[in-house]
């Protein structure tokens, strides 16, 4: 049977719809055929794109195809003044109390936004002069970048400007050198003491259920993932993220994302962040 370009993005939209919960719009034509491309090559498929689509279909390959089809753009310190909020507003009254401060970061992607709170966790104790006791747990969908993240190792550019003035990367990562065909590049690896503050799962925020206790987090971290998602599956996605969230307890969201019905439950303390006043009922 016959088919047009069309009809195999339009499959491949519906597919990541049903597997992940992600909406692709319209202008996404060209980033679906580079990204099937890709596909045929986590697969080791050199056969009609459409068969594949349809094995997929049947529960084969899903792996691969929700590796080739999520975006991970992502960098160290994304909006900082999240988490220079969460170093100068959060962070001392868990310090000055002692208790254990629980956190998640719902798409972790190469592993940047974990880390950066990892780090900003140390360099409040060494403000404070005081020990926090800190965890989070960092999910993704995509198994690839988990994996990536979990090695914890970075191409670092002298010129970068993903750090902030007050974190120094030198107290993080082990640094090294390696040659490659356009000379050289540095690379750096994440600390020990930084890896054992995180653990990485598997997780699909379209889940119809998420694997954590009632208010089990002081902070969620749930940014720049919800554009992804229709509307209505920003606000379902939201509400069962809210249930972990503790009273008291703060959510960030990205820079173009916004509470949606929470804003009813939550009081809003700085550029998208929000601080839980109550349950939804």
């Amino acid at each position: 049977m016959a088919y047009t370009t069309q009809d195999v993005h339009n499959k491949v939209k519906k597919l990541l719809y049903s597997l992940t919960g992600i909406t692709l719009s319209d202008n996404k034509d060209i980033m679906i055929s580079n990204r099937i491309d890709k596909l045929k090559r986590n697969c080791k498929f050199s056969g009609d794109i459409m068969d594949l689509l349809n094995s997929i279909e049947q529960g084969n390959n899903i792996t691969e195809f929700i590796n080739s089809f999520t975006t991970n753009k992502t960098h160290f310190f994304r909006e900082d003044f999240h988490f220079v909020d969460l170093k100068d507003r959060v962070l001392p009254a868990f310090a000055n109390s002692g208790t254990k401060i629980n956190m998640y970061c719902s798409a972790s992607s190469t592993g940047e936004e974990p880390y950066s709170m990892a780090m900003t966790v140390f360099k409040a104790m060494e403000e404070l002069g005081k020990p926090i006791n800190a965890s989070i747990i960092a999910t993704d969908i995509d198994t690839n970048v988990l994996q990536y993240a979990a090695n914890g190792i970075y191409r670092y550019s002298k010129s970068s400007k993903e750090f902030p003035s007050w974190i120094r990367p030198q107290n993080f990562f082990k640094r090294r050198i390696q040659k490659n065909l356009s000379g050289e590049e540095i690379l750096i690896k994440v600390n020990d003491e930084l890896k054992r503050m995180i653990t990485f799962h598997v997780m699909n925020l379209s889940s119809p259920s998420y694997p954590f206790a009632k208010n089990q987090f002081d902070v969620i971290f749930c940014r720049n993932v919800l554009i992804y998602f229709s509307a209505e599956d920003q606000n379902s996605i939201l509400k069962k993220l809210f249930k972990h969230l503790k009273i008291g307890g703060t959510l960030y969201l990205g820079h173009s994302e916004n509470p949606q019905d929470l804003v009813h439950y939550v009081k809003r303390v700085g550029q998208n962040i929000f601080v839980k006043e109550k349950e939804i009922v």
